[in-house]
C-alpha cells in the first residue's frame, strides 16, 4: 500500500471519503512483545486527533502501574485544563472498575469481573460514548470462555457511528479476526528474558 493507496478498491457503493471514515476495529494477536504498546501509540494518536479514549485493561491487577497509563492520564488532565486533544478514561478489572468500587468482592471472581466489564463496554459502545477503544489483554477472557465470543464480535459489528476499537492479546479467537479490519500477528524473533534478563523500567513498564 504505497503512500497510503490502496492497491484495489471495492465495488461498495461508497465514496472515498466514506470508505475512509469507516470505523476501524483491530485486533493486535500473537506471542511477541508489542501488542498492548502498539495499541497505546495508537490511542495516543487518537487524542491528538480529538477522538475521545477509553482504555479498559483486563487481567492486570487494578495496582498495576504502567508507564502509558500515567501518560495517557497526563494527556486528559491536559485536555481538561487546556482543552487540547480529548478526554480520556481508564480502567482496569476488579476493583479499577469504577462502577463496581462499591462492591468489595469484585477482585473475588476474576471471570464475573470481567463480565461485568465488557457488559459497561458494551453499554458504552451501544451509547457511542467514545471515539476510541482500546480492550488490553480482552483476549484472554474470551480465549478462557469467561466471556462469550459471539456475543462480543456481534456487539463490536453493529456498534453504531464511528466508533474505533483495538483489542489486544494472545490467541485471538479466530471469530473476532475474522471479524476485523486490521489484524497483526506480533511473532517474537528474539527477547532480552530468553536470555535469562527481567523486564526493565522504560522497556516493560
Amino acid at each position: 500500500m504505497p503512500q497510503g493507496v490502496p492497491q484495489t478498491v471495492p465495488d461498495d457503493g461508497l465514496t472515498t471519503r466514506q470508505r475512509r471514515n469507516l470505523p476501524v476495529l483491530a485486533v493486535h494477536t500473537g506471542d511477541g512483545k508489542g501488542k498492548s504498546t502498539a495499541a497505546f501509540g495508537m490511542a495516543m494518536r487518537a487524542w491528538n486527533a480529538g477522538l475521545s479514549v477509553a482504555v479498559f485493561q483486563f487481567v492486570k491487577s487494578a495496582k498495576w502501574r504502567v508507564g502509558e497509563e500515567s501518560a495517557l492520564t497526563a494527556l486528559g488532565d491536559l485536555h481538561e485544563t487546556t482543552g487540547v486533544g480529548a478526554p480520556v478514561e481508564w480502567h482496569k478489572m476488579g476493583q479499577g472498575w469504577s462502577w463496581l468500587r462499591a462492591n468489595a468482592d469484585a477482585d473475588a471472581d476474576h471471570a464475573a469481573a470481567a463480565r461485568a466489564g465488557w457488559a459497561e463496554i458494551a453499554r458504552r459502545l451501544s451509547d457511542a460514548q467514545h471515539d476510541f477503544y482500546v480492550l488490553d489483554e480482552f483476549t484472554y477472557p474470551l480465549d478462557w470462555g469467561w466471556v462469550d465470543t459471539d456475543e462480543v464480535v456481534r456487539t463490536l459489528v453493529d456498534r453504531p457511528g464511528r466508533q474505533h476499537v483495538v483489542i489486544t492479546g494472545r490467541r485471538a479467537p479466530t471469530a473476532l479476526v475474522d471479524a476485523a479490519d486490521l489484524v497483526t500477528d506480533m511473532h517474537k524473533v528474539a527477547h532480552p528474558m530468553d536470555a535469562g534478563r527481567k523486564g526493565q523500567k522504560g522497556i516493560e513498564w
